[in-house]
């Protein structure tokens, strides 16, 4: 090498030292196509779903992706192949306020804003420790044909959401509710109108509780199997206005509650409860199969209505043509003598307490 070519090799050395090194370049965008976004096993769902505009489709095929992720764009769908499209815990510290709370997958909306017509289907989502699927804020969201398991608090959970649909989806093994639908999770507020909101087809296995209702009016729970769980399904009211009620239970098979799970601070142990009614009006139970609850707590039983903990009565609840068998303590169960107007009307069923709301019953009937 010449000296003048060393020279300039160093002049060009100098000059490169007074400007900044480039940094790599930035892996590509997902490829979107005719309003789809597909994410390949060993990419960010998080990414897609970041770059998606409203109306697209993120399409996740299947394998492990361990991530958290959180929706906040309206008219979005995140959807699986099929429940081989597994979201669950990463190894890292999460990004978003999602994955550090501990949740899967959630869909939230703005202050005063709510995120619409988000659709989440066909995956599975499991082993975070709170929530598996969460989501506030929201409206008109479709949660369908999800697997949610083995999530520390809820498999499915929604606040503060109107107009939504949990169809078809499998929750087990969840540390409390598969499947949770409340006016607030945290405030003790009166309950909201969910303006029709439908829980139906759903399959709650394994839980300490099925399905939980707090606070809502206006939804129908019908057309769901809720078996081996410590309690089938609770709809919960409270003191405050407007009263938690004004909904439908049908056609569900309640059968076989029997885990044992423990107190907690909000509740007594429970075992073998069917369907619990607590500070409730205007309910409508009818046609559902409730058999094979069988326990000792003081929620067990098949249909029970239970004297809320808050001093809030149950009042003109109707509960009709329900087959209710083989439950224990009772078939039917109405431990909330002050509540007023409440009927039970056509069930079939053997024992009650107390004595006289079933046909079979040899003491006068305090039903229709």
């Amino acid at each position: 090498m010449t000296r003048r070519q060393t020279v300039s090799l160093g002049c060009v050395a100098a000059v490169l030292a007074g400007w900044p090194v480039a940094a790599p370049p930035a892996q590509a965008a997902p490829h979107r196509a005719d309003g789809r976004i597909v994410v390949h096993p060993g990419e960010s769902i998080q990414r897609a779903v970041d770059t998606a505009r409203p109306g697209d489709t993120v399409v996740v095929l299947p394998g492990v992706y361990r991530e958290s992720v959180l929706i906040t764009t309206s008219h979005l769908t995140l959807r699986g192949v099929d429940d081989g499209t597994v979201i669950a815990p990463g190894g890292t510290r999460a990004a978003s306020a999602c994955g550090q709370n501990g949740d899967g997958i959630c869909v939230i909306g703005a202050a005063g804003v709510p995120i619409r017509d988000v659709q989440v289907r066909s995956l599975t989502v499991e082993g975070f420790r709170r929530n598996g699927l969460w989501a506030s804020g929201t409206e008109g969201l479709r949660v369908h044909d999800v697997v949610a398991r083995h999530n520390g608090r809820w498999g499915i959970g929604l606040e503060k959401s109107v107009h939504s649909a949990v169809r078809d989806n499998d929750a087990a093994g969840n540390g409390d509710a598969g499947i949770f639908l409340a006016n607030s999770a945290d405030e003790h507020v009166g309950a909201i109108d969910s303006r029709g909101t439908l829980v139906t087809g759903n399959h709650l296995t394994g839980n300490r509780i099925g399905l939980t209702v707090r606070r809502l009016r206006n939804l129908l729970a019908g057309d769901n199997t809720l078996i081996g769980n410590c309690a089938g399904m609770f709809v919960v009211g409270d003191e405050n206005r407007p009263r938690a009620g004004a909904l439908t239970v049908a056609h569900n098979e309640v059968s076989r509650n029997n885990r044992s799970c423990p107190a907690t601070r909000r509740m007594p142990a429970v075992k073998g409860a069917g369907i619990v009614l607590t500070g409730v009006e205007e309910a409508l139970i009818e046609r559902n199969l409730v058999q094979g609850n069988v326990g000792t707590s003081p929620l067990s039983g098949g249909i029970v209505l239970f004297h809320s903990f808050v001093n809030a009565l149950n009042e003109r609840n109707l509960i009709r043509n329900n087959v209710v068998l083989h439950n224990s303590p009772a078939d039917l169960v109405n431990k909330d003598p002050e509540g007023r107007g409440n009927r039970f009307v056509r069930n079939i069923c053997r024992t009650s307490r107390p004595a006289g709301l079933c046909p079979a019953d040899a003491s006068p009937s305090t039903g229709e």
